[in-house]
């Protein structure tokens, strides 16, 4: 839209107070909040029946999206096209004239980061109180899975990827993180990234320099493609329930574990040292060791098994989805995700309301 046209709308900035923000967001220029994690969000609530957003989109990969909720219900996701420059772009339209609820969304990981910079309205309209904060609290530290890669091909159920499929059928929305959350009612922070193994040096992200998540887990902007890495304050944000969804993509380049040794502890040093890790900066959190129904080597779980063994920590515990790494050769698409949020929801309601205390 024209510059000379939004003087026809009310602008609302960033830092007005009528946002509610989730996830771990750049809040360094508070007008131009940087969105970098999947499924992070900004919800508003406003009286009117129109709404743009402002925006600047970094691009890395893939085409990348936008994801809108309006009251409840999930809309077309909105393309960014455009990048490097600022952009309006119509979140809502032609709505009934009443108070109305929005999400926005980022819909994917590192394939871009963008800045939201501001809310238009019509004239007539106004901005009610943003919605409540949940009461509960989770996050997740994952790879592709976690964040909802390739959910939307639902013509690949039980089956490999389409070829190319470029972020198109990918949606944070979708996982079986964020339907865990919202079956529970939680605040999710999902800290996931495509192709991400544990240790530097394996998996798929960040090639042929492989990146893991003992190097990403404690930052901010955690990806050099978009500037120097910085670190995460952890007193933002303390959940209740932690997942560790990591062992998936560790095979690439080889699949050792259970069949050399002396790697093979390595890696189990490593990961037991991460989970300590977190467990200093999260003491309360219930912490949950999993992979996911992704077809992979049992050998991976059953290392986890043993570094739970060890830790011997009442509160950090490893769950097995009934399919767990024979679900599919491809991705997790959305009927999947739902029955792995089922079982995953249903396992953590069963420690009872104290783990939310």
């Amino acid at each position: 839209m024209p510059d000379n046209h939004l003087s026809d709308y009310r602008f609302t900035p960033p830092s007005s107070g009528s946002f509610l923000y989730t996830g771990r967001i750049d809040f360094t220029n508070p007008d131009a909040p940087c969105f970098i994690n999947p499924g992070s969000s900004v919800a508003f609530r406003f009286h009117g029946n129109n709404a743009m957003m402002k925006l600047k989109n970094y691009h890395s990969c893939y085409h990348n999206y936008i994801g809108v909720v309006i009251d409840g219900q999930v809309q077309e996701k909105i393309e960014i096209t455009d990048h490097g420059t600022e952009l309006i772009l119509p979140v809502c339209a032609g709505l009934t004239c009443a108070d109305h609820e929005v999400v926005l969304y980022k819909c994917q990981d590192a394939s871009h980061y963008y800045d939201f910079l501001g809310l238009y309205l019509d004239q007539e309209a106004r901005m009610l109180p943003p919605p409540p904060r949940p009461s509960r609290r989770m996050e997740c530290y994952g790879d592709s899975v976690s964040a909802g890669e390739v959910c939307e091909a639902l013509g690949h159920i039980g089956k490999a990827d389409p070829e190319n499929h470029d972020g198109v059928y990918s949606n944070a929305w979708y996982s079986y993180a964020f339907l865990t959350a919202r079956k529970l009612n939680a605040e999710l922070h999902d800290i996931a990234q495509g192709g991400i193994a544990l240790l530097n040096g394996t998996g798929y992200f960040h090639g042929p320099d492989y990146v893991g998540m003992e190097s990403t887990w404690d930052k901010l902007r955690y990806c050099d493609y978009f500037g120097a890495p910085t670190p995460w304050d952890f007193s933002r944000y303390t959940p209740h329930v932690v997942i560790i969804a990591i062992g998936q993509n560790d095979s690439n380049p080889e699949n050792y574990m259970g069949k050399n040794a002396e790697k093979s502890a390595h890696w189990k040093r490593h990961y037991a040292a991460f989970v300590k890790k977190l467990r200093r900066k999260y003491p309360d959190a219930l912490f949950i060791l999993a992979t996911t129904i992704l077809c992979h080597d049992r050998a991976w779980d059953d290392a986890i098994e043993e570094v739970k063994a060890e830790l011997a920590d009442p509160k950090i515990v490893h769950f097995l989805y009934s399919n767990n790494g024979t679900g599919t050769p491809g991705h997790i698409r959305i009927p999947e995700a739902e029955k792995m949020a089922d079982e995953l929801a249903a396992f953590l309601e069963g420690f009872g309301e104290e783990i939310w205390q």
